[in-house]
């Protein structure tokens, strides 16, 4: 396995305190890990902490958004209390709190939910020219289904195993997402698996420079999948968000949600849950994967129970 990019994170965790053990009571070092600097999850670390140092700066509170490799290392990461808050998929949080799949009989019952950011589609992308249209086609060919520890690869099994396929079909890659795009540019792989929010700059980015596809994920198998569990929602990538991707691609979702354990007090989950919640309208502008958030929805597919913290906020707003 990899270095986790989350290291530096952890020497400083243990340098000047997390937020649940600062040195000086006054003072709140927080550490949210993001994930791959080429998706959302680190912009969602880095600008609440953006909002918690402007607002709560003067108040003892420093945030330090951190990149890493995904949402199964997070969770292995706070479990081991090198974390403060992390953003991860909402499927993972459902399994690593519930004791399945890599979880499997080790439930982790300390993890909390925070709140529920924006949809992450699961996305399947190859060259125009590659000669696949459906993920049945991948047999044979050279897949970047994710790096270990993230959870783009965990779906990118499950999809395949959906389809009838295993890692004997294809010719596996484990690259991240930043990667798996200049791979893919350069006639290195043939398609790459991606759970990523919309719009995604890096695919943005690469749209513009060459010729992309992107592939329905819609069997009648994966409607089974999203009907049976909460934590997944049908969905599209919208046409026209992509250069040459004129129409609704669809496919299916997880939600982003920002999670932290148990360990955290209530008094530091509270102050940032208002943070952001206070200033949504500038949250919104961030990034424009969160410029139709509403509260609501962000209390939706919290897949593992609320931190005290945060429950004390939304019954003080009324939402609970």
């Amino acid at each position: 396995m990899k270095k986790m990019l989350i290291a530096p994170a952890l020497v400083v965790s243990i340098t000047l305190g997390t937020a649940s053990t600062t040195a000086q009571a006054t003072k709140e070092y927080i550490v949210i890990a993001g994930g791959s600097k080429a998706g959302i999850y680190y912009q969602v670390a880095l600008d609440v902490c953006k909002l918690v140092n402007e607002k709560l700066g003067s108040h003892g509170y420093t945030c330090k958004g951190q990149p890493a490799e995904g949402s199964i290392l997070n969770i292995r990461a706070m479990k081991r209390g090198w974390l403060d808050f992390a953003v991860i998929q909402s499927d993972l949080n459902w399994f690593a709190y519930n004791g399945e799949k890599q979880w499997k009989d080790k439930p982790y019952k300390g993890l909390r939910s925070v709140f529920s950011i924006h949809p992450e589609t699961v996305m399947l992308v190859t060259r125009a020219d590659s000669g696949i249209t459906s993920v049945s086609d991948l047999r044979g060919k050279r897949v970047n289904m994710g790096n270990p520890g993230s959870g783009t690869r965990d779906n990118a099994v499950d999809v395949l195993r959906i389809y009838g396929m295993g890692w004997s079909d294809i010719s596996d890659r484990e690259l991240e997402a930043h990667e798996a795009v200049r791979a893919l540019r350069r006639g290195k792989i043939d398609a790459f698996f991606f759970t990523v929010g919309n719009p995604w700059p890096g695919g943005v980015e690469l749209a513009r420079s060459t010729k992309i596809r992107m592939i329905p994920i819609n069997a009648p198998e994966i409607k089974k999948l999203v009907t049976a569990h909460p934590y997944c929602v049908h969905t599209a990538i919208p046409g026209g968000v992509y250069e040459g991707v004129d129409t609704d691609v669809p496919t299916y979702a997880v939600k982003a949600t920002l999670v932290t354990s148990e360990k955290i007090s209530e008094k530091v989950v509270y102050n940032v849950v208002k943070t952001v919640f206070d200033n949504l309208d500038r949250f919104r502008t961030m990034h424009p994967a969160f410029a139709t958030l509403q509260p609501q929805d962000m209390l939706k597919a919290l897949s593992a129970p609320l931190h005290p913290g945060a429950i004390r906020y939304y019954k003080e707003k009324g939402w609970m």
